[in-house]
């Protein structure tokens, strides 16, 4: 089967457009193919605003997502490939979903330590993620 995350994403960011809220995502920057602004990445992570007011042309397609939009008032085409979405939710309330490896999916730490992106496995990333409520 395909993977399930690019539906995921697509469906939460509607729902929490939906109830009037600011869908934000957490990305792995240190996934192969990401393109964001590195000055803003911070412990290997950067957290995006996603909403039609921050965001131009955004397009959550089944293998990436993408958009454009300023960062300190220079444009970025930013690409993200969904692999690397490690989470999406509400700024407001910290309703949403976080992202855990999919069978059949690669494996965004490389599988060991020494051939991870950022050089560690994710359970020893540091704390200071956003704080996110499971939704049943």
């Amino acid at each position: 089967m395909t993977s399930s995350r690019p539906y995921l994403v697509r469906s939460l960011n509607e729902w929490i457009l939906d109830n009037d809220c600011t869908p934000y995502i957490v990305v792995d920057a240190g996934v192969q193919g990401v393109q964001v602004p590195t000055e803003h990445v911070a412990n290997g992570q950067i957290v995006l605003n996603i909403s039609p007011g921050a965001v131009r042309g955004l397009v959550i397609g089944n293998g990436a997502l993408e958009f454009s939009a300023r960062f300190g008032g220079v444009p970025m085409q930013v690409f993200i490939p969904l692999q690397a979405v490690m989470a999406i939710y509400a700024k407001e309330n910290g309703e949403g979903m976080v992202f855990g490896s999919e069978p059949g999916s690669p494996d965004p730490d490389g599988g060991a330590d020494a051939d991870a992106p950022t050089g560690r496995r994710s359970e020893e990333r540091p704390s200071g993620r956003p704080t996110l409520k499971v939704v049943k």
